[in-house]
Order: C-alpha cells, then sequence, then structure tokens
C-alpha cells in the first residue's frame, strides 16, 4: 500500500521551502502522466457556506457504507466537516494537539486525532487562532504531522480533503500545486459568488495543468439547487460534468442544522448519495475552461448582476469636490501676425 499513494512520498522539506514561496514560482518537472494509483485523493473546494463540509461528511459515510475504506479530512479552519459527522462533536485538532503535546514532551499518536464513525475514518487539520497565523502554513504542518504518523503505509481506497475554497491562499492552493490530490470536485450553487470561487479553482487547476500538473476536476456537485439553472450553464461553459444536484429542501436543511447523516441507504436522500458516490469514483479528472469575469456574469440574468451598467469615468473636478477651482491652462497661446 505505501506506493499506492500518489505524489506525497518525501516531501516534508519541500513543504517547508514552498510555505515562504509564491506558487507562480512552483515548476513540474515536466511529466504529465496521469495518476493511477488505487487510493483515490480527491480535494473538494467551495465558498465557505455552500455545503462542502455537508457534502463530504455524507459522500463519505455512503462510501463506507458501500464497502469502502475512507479517510475524510477536514482542511478547513472551521472544523466543520467532522463536526457534522460525529453528530456535532467537535475532534481535537491536529493543530493543536500537536501543540499541546509538545509542550508537554508527548509525541502524538493516531488515536489523538483520528476518529471514526460508520465505517469513516476521520480528523481534521485545524487552523490558528484569528489573527495569530496563516492557515495555508496550518495545513502544511498538519500534513508534515500526517506523514509522521504514518500516511504512506495507510491502506483506504478513498481519501477525501475538505478545502477552503479560497486558493489564492499557498496553502489551500497547495493540492492543485502539487499534485497531492489526483481531482478536484467543486461544490457550487445558482449564485454568483459560489461560481465565482468554483471558477477561480477551475483556474487555478488550468494554470498548473500548463506548467505540467496532473490535478484535474472531476465535476460540480450543485447543492441547493432551486432550479433556476445558472451552474448547471457554468459546468457546460467550464466544460465540466454536474455529479449530483442536491435539491433545496427544507428536509435537508433541518437534517444538516442538526449533524443528521442523510448519506445513508436506510434515508430517504440515500440513492441521491449512492449516485453521487458511484459518480465520483468513476469521473475522470479533466482540464476546465474557466470563464473570463464576462462569461461568468452572462450565465445570470442582467438585473440581477448589473451586467447592463454602464460605467461613468470620474474626472479630476469630481475628485477634487469642493477644492476644486478653475485650472490655469499651460498652453502656449500666440498672438495673430
Amino acid at each position: 500500500m505505501k506506493d499506492d499513494v500518489p505524489n506525497l512520498k518525501d516531501y516534508s522539506q519541500r513543504l517547508r521551502d514552498e510555505a515562504s514561496m509564491d506558487l507562480a514560482d512552483i515548476q513540474s518537472d515536466g511529466e504529465a502522466n496521469e495518476p493511477t494509483k488505487h487510493t483515490q485523493i480527491i480535494a473538494i473546494y467551495g465558498k465557505g457556506g455552500i455545503g462542502k463540509s455537508f457534502t463530504l461528511a455524507n459522500l463519505s459515510h455512503m462510501m463506507a457504507e458501500m464497502g469502502k475504506r475512507v479517510l475524510l479530512i477536514g482542511c478547513d479552519p472551521k472544523s466543520d466537516t467532522t463536526s457534522l459527522l460525529f453528530g456535532g462533536k467537535a475532534c481535537p485538532t491536529i493543530i493543536e494537539t500537536s501543540t499541546k503535546k509538545k509542550l508537554a514532551g508527548e509525541e502524538v499518536k493516531i488515536g489523538d486525532v483520528c476518529f471514526k464513525r460508520g465505517g469513516v475514518f476521520a480528523m481534521e487539520l485545524g487552523g490558528p487562532e484569528v489573527g495569530r497565523g496563516c492557515g495555508g502554513r496550518g495545513i502544511i504542518h498538519g500534513f508534515e504531522l500526517l506523514e509522521k504518523l504514518g500516511f504512506h503505509d495507510w491502506d483506504f481506497d478513498y481519501v477525501l480533503l475538505d478545502f477552503l475554497g479560497d486558493v489564492v491562499c499557498g496553502g489551500f492552493g497547495l493540492p492543485i500545486a502539487r499534485d497531492m490530490a489526483q481531482k478536484v470536485i467543486l461544490v457550487g450553487s445558482n449564485d454568483l459568488q459560489s461560481l465565482y470561487v468554483a471558477n477561480n479553482v477551475c483556474s487555478a487547476v488550468e494554470y498548473f495543468r500548463k506548467l505540467g500538473g496532473n490535478v484535474g476536476v472531476a465535476g460540480l456537485v450543485i447543492n441547493k439547487d432551486d432550479g433556476t439553472g445558472e451552474a448547471a450553464a457554468f459546468a457546460k461553459a467550464a466544460d465540466i460534468p454536474v455529479l449530483a444536484s442536491i435539491p433545496q429542501d427544507d428536509d435537508l436543511r433541518k437534517k444538516s442544522a442538526n449533524y443528521q447523516i442523510v448519506g445513508t441507504a436506510s434515508g430517504q436522500w440515500g440513492d441521491l448519495f449512492t449516485q453521487l458516490a458511484e459518480a465520483v469514483a468513476g469521473a475522470p479528472p479533466v482540464r476546465p475552461k474557466p470563464l473570463d469575469q464576462d462569461g461568468l456574469l452572462n450565465l445570470f440574468d442582467s438585473k440581477d448582476t448589473g451586467g447592463d451598467f454602464v460605467l461613468v469615468p470620474a474626472t479630476d473636478v469630481d475628485m477634487r469636490g469642493k477644492n476644486a477651482k478653475p485650472k490655469k491652462s499651460l498652453e502656449v497661446m500666440y498672438d495673430e501676425a
């Protein structure tokens, strides 16, 4: 199994070096072979609050019910992925546990940070306190610790990573930049902000593919789908498949708010998450076609986005306001002969 985990071996020092490096400076070794290893490492991205954690917790639970070995790693500082899986219970994060153990002169053990439910093994990387550190560096530190805990020897069919959609940050963009995952799944809805984030992730994937990277987009999960169609139109324009459409439904909202798992064959939503699990497993990583800003806005009615608004240039007089005074011309005037 040690060789089944792609692209993650012997990178601790490299990660430390890259923590202070602009991702645009990271170059590929030129190899562009598609990963074919047994373990599928899948990173899920989306705007905060769009439903990544809801999707991942239920997807992982359904995969485990289908007989797969699943490791779920929350990489969002909010640590809400495992909270849903564990019925609202917050588990100790890798970062806080590592800090406490280090101060006590003790080693972190797998049982300190990894917990299980319904066949799913799950852990949270965590993040720094507000205003006291970089979330991306926390992710790098967390993966270094996972390596020390024996990540390369673990035996899983799927490793699911829940990432904040802000790939502008180097730490959150690391799985794409360094081929730490084979494919990316996007979670979005029929609103401009979530599709803006999804499009940004597509841009990051395409950028690093041009540098020789292997990570591709497996598809889009439309969450809270109200049927208006903007997310499906985005997927078509970006040339990526829609893996599932999770409806905007009051039952789902209430159960999610109460930390209830709906990704189970025993519930009414079992078929939906079974189909999603099968789609995620079989979807190949493809190169997306990111949209420009106008293309993104054109997915929506112009009255909702301001697409018909005409930009009126400001003048120097506008900027000076009450201080505006006529300025003497510097133009040279010649008397007529």
